[in-house]
């Protein structure tokens, strides 16, 4: 994995859209470390959206309906929940800097969230950013079980849904290969991330389930 020079202070979101769409993002050393690198691996992680796979148990979960999934209601909590030390993790690569310049992008339309609610309380979600055709995955958070897996498996049915054509999880998790993430070559990627954000997607993140978007809902877990 290659590491840019650090940088420390704000982030422009213009900068910060051009660094993604030139395939390079930002992280942290640790949740209180005020400093940026920025990463540019060799090998890049995502999640083929016609490939995505969702175990039995999970689908058992999604037809239960345990959870209501809402979009961008809760964007800053859901941040700010992943850039929080939890179940399974001590330390984190979000710090101050990036929530800040997220929650910008999330003004300006470009961040979004997927939440997973239960009896009003927000028990898990992820964020990420959507450039055209491309959603850029920064990171998830769970305090019940399956509440992150439920909202990865809706974000999945909204970007097919949307248009999109890639899914960049930045690297490769045991977690996230169960899901059908894989490997490729940093001049793979930069192709399919210049092809994707060429294109015109909509992530439909306005109230209620367009019913296109339920009907990609039930292809994943029937």
């Amino acid at each position: 994995m290659k590491k840019q020079n650090s940088y420390s202070g704000s982030l422009n979101p213009e900068f910060l859209v051009r660094a993604y769409k030139s395939g390079i993002f930002p992280m942290a050393e640790a949740r209180d470390d005020p400093h940026i690198h920025w990463i540019d691996p060799e090998m890049r992680g995502i999640i083929p959206l016609d490939a995505f796979h969702v175990s039995k148990s999970l689908k058992k979960t999604l037809r239960r309906g345990i959870f209501e999934v809402r979009a961008d209601t809760a964007f800053e909590p859901v941040i700010r929940a992943c850039a929080a030390a939890g179940r399974g993790r001590r330390e984190t690569w979000i710090n101050d800097v990036i929530i800040d310049a997220f929650i910008g992008l999330h003004e300006l339309g470009l961040a979004h969230s997927i939440e997973s609610w239960r009896d009003e309380k927000l028990q898990g979600g992820l964020y990420g950013l959507a450039l055209g055709g491309a959603f850029c995955g920064e990171s998830m958070f769970s305090e019940a079980r399956d509440a992150s897996k439920v909202a990865l498996v809706h974000l999945v049915a909204r970007l097919r849904f949307g248009g999109f054509t890639l899914l960049d999880t930045q690297f490769v998790t045991e977690h996230l290969k169960r899901f059908g993430a894989v490997e490729i070559r940093a001049r793979d990627y930069l192709g399919r991330l210049d092809a994707a954000t060429g294109l015109q997607a909509c992530f439909h993140s306005a109230p209620g389930t367009p019913p296109g978007l339920a009907e990609e809902l039930e292809k994943l877990w029937s």
